[in-house]
C-alpha cells in the first residue's frame, strides 16, 4: 500500500506528482528546488543559499514522514552548472554524518524547473 506524504513546510507539487510517496517502508521524495513556501519566491541569490533551501525543503518532507536525513539511503543531485559542485556539496554534506552518508549521484543537466541551479531528490527507509 502506498501513502502520500505532504506538508505545507515544503513547496506544493505543480503537476501530477506528490512531495513524497511511502511504500513498504521506503520513502521516495520528489526533487526539491529552492522555493520558499512562505513568500512563494525562489531563493537564487547565491548557490549556497539556494542549496540550503533545497535541503531544508527535503528536511520538511522527511519530517512529515517521521524521518530525517539519517534515513536517507540514496540522493540524486541535479546541477545546471557543474562549477557549482563544490558549493552545493559543502551545504549538502552538512546535513549528513560522513560515516553513514547515502549513496548518490550528481549530474549536470541542460535546465531545471523554473531555471533554478540545483534540484535534489532522495530515497529514505524507515529505521
Amino acid at each position: 500500500m502506498k501513502k502520500i506524504i505532504e506538508t505545507k513546510e515544503a513547496p506544493a507539487p505543480i503537476g501530477a506528482y506528490n512531495q513524497a510517496v511511502l511504500t513498504n517502508g521506503t520513502l521516495y521524495v520528489s526533487g526539491q528546488i529552492a522555493l520558499d513556501t512562505e513568500s512563494g519566491e525562489l531563493i537564487t541569490s547565491d548557490i549556497q543559499s539556494e542549496a540550503k533551501k533545497v535541503m531544508e525543503n527535503l528536511k520538511a518532507v522527511l519530517k512529515a514522514a517521521d524521518m530525517n536525513f539519517s534515513n536517507v539511503v540514496k540522493a540524486s543531485i541535479f546541477l545546471s552548472d557543474m562549477e557549482n559542485f563544490s558549493a552545493v556539496n559543502e551545504i549538502y554534506s552538512s546535513y549528513f554524518n560522513h560515516d553513514t552518508a547515502p549513496a548518490r549521484e550528481c549530474v549536470q543537466v541542460a535546465a531545471l524547473p523554473k531555471y533554478v541551479n540545483v534540484e535534489i531528490s532522495v530515497i529514505a527507509v524507515e529505521s
